[in-house]
C-alpha cells in the first residue's frame, strides 16, 4: 500500500477493493448513497456453518472509526485489517473514517453512523489511560443503554493472549439507536483477538435488536 498523506481528519472509502480519501463531512453521503448489496442466494452447507438458516438474506453493516493523531499509511493498514475481519465476521463494511483524539470528533464520527443505519460501530484506538485516551468518554455520552459483557469479554480474551492494551483498555460497549458500538485497542493484536472474541456476541446482539423491532 502506498504512503500517501492523510489530511488530519479523513474518510477512507472502500470501492472495488481500493480505499480513497475524502473529508469527513462526505460520510452522511457514502452512507445516504451507498449501493445496494447484491442478492445472493446462499447453499444450504453455508447456511448450516454460519447458523443462519431462518434468515439467509440478513448481511450487516458496519463502520469503523480509527482514531489516531497521526494518519498515514501504518494507520490505513489497521483501517484494512478491521474491516477484512469484518468481512470475514459476516458485516459490509460502509466506511472506514479516520478522526483524530479528541471527544467532540469521536461522538460526532459514532453520531453519523448511527443515524446512517448502522448495525455495529467499531473504534480503533483511544482506549488506554492517557490523556487523549477519550474513546470510551465519546461512546458513553451516546449510549442508550450499556451491554458491558462485551468490553469484559475482550478484555478477559486479551489478557489471556497477552495483548496487553487490549487487557487494560478502558473500552466501552453499548447500544445507540439500533446500533451497536463497541471499542478496541488499537495493536494488530488486540485487533485480531478483539474480532475473534466479539464476533459471536455481536451477531447475537443485533439478532435480539432486529427481532425487537419486527
Amino acid at each position: 500500500m502506498s504512503a500517501e498523506h492523510v489530511t488530519e481528519t479523513a474518510l477512507l472509502k472502500f470501492e472495488r477493493g481500493t480505499m480513497t480519501n475524502d473529508p469527513l463531512g462526505n460520510l452522511t453521503d457514502v452512507l445516504e448513497n451507498r449501493e445496494p448489496l447484491p442478492n445472493v442466494e446462499p447453499d444450504p452447507e453455508y447456511l448450516m456453518a454460519t447458523e443462519q438458516e431462518s434468515n439467509p438474506s440478513s448481511f450487516r453493516r458496519a463502520l469503523v472509526v480509527l482514531i489516531t493523531d497521526h494518519p498515514d499509511a501504518v494507520a490505513q493498514e489497521k483501517g484494512c485489517l478491521v474491516t477484512e475481519l469484518l468481512v470475514e465476521t459476516g458485516f459490509a463494511v460502509d466506511a472506514v473514517v479516520q478522526v483524530p483524539s479528541k471527544k467532540s470528533q469521536i461522538r460526532q464520527a459514532i453520531e453519523t453512523a448511527v443515524v446512517g443505519g448502522a448495525d455495529l460501530v467499531l473504534t480503533v484506538g483511544g482506549v488506554g489511560v492517557g490523556p487523549r485516551d477519550r474513546a470510551p468518554e465519546a461512546t458513553r455520552s451516546i449510549l442508550d443503554q450499556s451491554v458491558p459483557g462485551i468490553a469484559q469479554a475482550l478484555r478477559s480474551s486479551a489478557l489471556a493472549s497477552g495483548a496487553v492494551d487490549a487487557s487494560v483498555s478502558r473500552g466501552v460497549s453499548g447500544i445507540s439507536g439500533s446500533t451497536l458500538v463497541v471499542n478496541l485497542a488499537d495493536s494488530d493484536e488486540a485487533i485480531r483477538e478483539g474480532m475473534t472474541t466479539v464476533g459471536p456476541l455481536v451477531h447475537h446482539v443485533v439478532d435480539q435488536m432486529q427481532a425487537s423491532v419486527v
